[in-house]
């Protein structure tokens, strides 16, 4: 395998959620404890990501927007956003590492320092819109990502390909204002949010949605990829790929009713990987979003990572 590098930060363990509540810490440190072999053998190397400013969120997210997360921020105790999402005295920092997790991965591939990254980074980022907070999310991180890969590196066509269960709706609200970024999301239908139906295409047709029935099982997963999603991706042909990694389309997942297992996360990796080496100089960043049976989590996030390096 060859190394890769492995963005984390303590904050990402403090973000406070009521007890109780599924996108806990207890997510992140599994992760962590599962992709520990990896940082030991030296095929991944740790970094500690930056908090990204305003002017990065400003990229995705509307002033009033930033300014409202900004003052929600407690100084002690927990405030409700909505009935999903919730802030603690560390979130505010916790959010702006996460984004800036994505920005900080994405620079290191661009530059030649490593083909492949993953952010293990909470909250999660692709619920958020760009004028609200919601799902567990504050910020977008992955399509902050996306859009500082366009104006910092100058690129024409950026992927996200997103296989959380849920649909990335607020990827999707910001691709469909930048033609230049193709989001691609495969998840379960109906399932919250809501959307991502198979006609939201966007304006310049660069939204691809391939909703899945409860119940789905990863060989008609895997056949679903292969006819709708892979060959968009292919077409769009780009230059970087960002992963918006959710697991929690397993069997084990307590939130959704999808029925894919460990292999199926390897199996979607290295056809990401092939397309990276195909149109983007094998450049992969991924970063972390659903996934609520810990030890599935864990599992998973390991044959993820393992397939990105071993592509």
């Amino acid at each position: 395998m060859q190394p890769g590098l492995l963005y984390a930060h303590p904050l990402f363990a403090r973000h406070e959620v009521p007890r109780g509540h599924p996108e806990h810490a207890g997510r992140v440190a599994a992760v962590m404890q599962a992709l520990q072999p990896l940082v030991d053998s030296g095929h991944l190397d740790m970094r500690t990501p930056t908090a990204a400013d305003d002017d990065l969120l400003l990229l995705v997210h509307q002033r009033a927007h930033v300014d409202a997360i900004k003052g929600h921020a407690p100084a002690g105790g927990l405030v409700a956003l909505d009935g999903d999402t919730f802030m603690g005295p560390n979130s505010l920092a916790a959010a702006r590492h996460a984004a800036g997790a994505v920005v900080d991965a994405v620079d290191a591939v661009m530059s030649g320092e490593a083909l492949r990254a993953f952010c293990a980074v909470r909250p999660p980022g692709h619920h958020a819109e760009p004028h609200r907070a919601m799902g567990f999310c504050l910020f977008s991180n992955v399509a902050i990502g996306a859009r500082h890969a366009r104006q910092r590196w100058g690129l024409k066509r950026v992927a996200v390909v997103d296989f959380d269960v849920h649909h990335g709706n607020g990827t999707q609200r910001v691709a469909e204002s930048d033609p230049g970024i193709l989001c691609a999301s495969i998840h379960q239908s109906p399932l919250w949010p809501g959307t991502g139906a198979a006609d939201e295409t966007g304006p310049a047709g660069n939204v691809v949605n391939v909703p899945v029935a409860p119940g789905t099982e990863g060989a008609q997963w895997r056949a679903m990829v292969t006819t709708d999603l892979l060959p968009a991706l292919a077409a769009f042909e780009p230059e970087l790929i960002l992963v918006s990694a959710g697991f929690d389309a397993h069997r084990d997942d307590p939130l959704a009713g999808l029925g894919l297992v460990e292999a199926d996360y390897d199996w979607i990796t290295r056809r990401l990987v092939a397309q990276a080496r195909r149109t983007a100089g094998g450049r992969v960043v991924s970063s972390l979003e659903g996934g609520y049976d810990v030890q599935a989590l864990g599992r998973c996030a390991f044959v993820h990572v393992h397939a990105l390096l071993d592509g």
